[in-house]
């Protein structure tokens, strides 16, 4: 006999799918456009399940270096609990190969990835809302900025190799940056998104939140963050608290990390 999920084909994600994923973030109540989709799309490879014609299923793996971030896993409501999960997980999985693997897990996920032997590390909120304005600190530029250092930091931060994906969040949107640290700025959602925020500490972090608070002042900011203290200024600049996830890795290896800079703000739950 015939299942649905033997009805279910899974093919290399391209762009000829965006539209049908859009459709599925949308009902799953995330906020990502077409130009979203395309920008993760554009640094990672993944699949997509097809049921005659439709996207139903999604999930991508970035690599970057030796750490790849499984994201974009999403399945058709009316297919879960069946087992596509798992299907679209193992794709990825093996698409990252031997490396270490990221993810940030929703609840309704985390499951699936503690059976695929994924552990917890942590967690990140997301604040978003109007922001209100604050005094843009000193030493905060926008310009003559040095995007070869910039990666240096970030990979110092994260482990992750990642130098075209800052490159064209740079060409993209703006950049703050003190000798500290740095923060980007770009269209996101329903407005805008501050990160990556790479610094040396968390004056530094809030240094660069409050300059972009000065610059968007009124308008739709979203921040995801794994350190708390700063999910607590972004309240105080009007971002509300509105969920997150769970930060996991599967396979985790002798990264190189430095202990100079820290993550502060993500690029996005799916980038890291």
């Amino acid at each position: 006999m015939t299942t649905t999920l033997d009805r279910i084909q899974l093919v290399d994600f391209s762009a000829d799918h965006l539209p049908g994923a859009v459709r599925l973030s949308q009902e799953a109540g995330w906020p990502h456009r077409t130009q979203d989709w395309a920008l993760t799309l554009s640094h990672s490879t993944g699949v997509v399940a097809l049921q005659e014609g439709e996207v139903v299923g999604t999930a991508l793996a970035s690599v970057f270096g030796d750490v790849a971030t499984l994201n974009m896993i999403i399945v058709d409501e009316r297919l879960r609990g069946r087992r596509l999960g798992r299907r679209l997980m193992d794709a990825v999985i093996a698409y990252a190969g031997a490396r270490e693997m990221r993810l940030i897990a929703t609840q309704d996920g985390l499951p699936l990835y503690e059976k695929l032997g994924f552990k917890a590390i942590g967690d990140v909120a997301q604040f978003q809302g109007l922001v209100r304005a604050a005094s843009p600190a000193d030493g905060v530029k926008t310009d003559g900025y040095d995007l070869n250092r910039m990666v240096a930091m970030d990979r110092a931060a994260s482990g992750l190799e990642r130098g075209d994906l800052l490159k064209q969040i740079s060409e993209q949107g703006q950049v703050f940056h003190t000798d500290q640290g740095f923060a980007m700025l770009r269209d996101f959602g329903r407005g805008k998104v501050l990160g990556p925020i790479v610094a040396q500490n968390l004056e530094t972090a809030r240094s660069l939140l409050a300059t972009a608070a000065h610059t968007e002042n009124g308008s739709f900011l979203r921040l995801d963050t794994p350190v708390p203290e700063l999910g607590t200024f972004a309240q105080d600049l009007g971002l509300e608290p509105v969920g997150g996830g769970t930060c996991m890795v599967l396979q985790p290896q002798q990264v190189t990390y430095g202990n100079t800079f820290q993550t502060y703000g993500l690029v996005s739950q799916a980038l890291g």
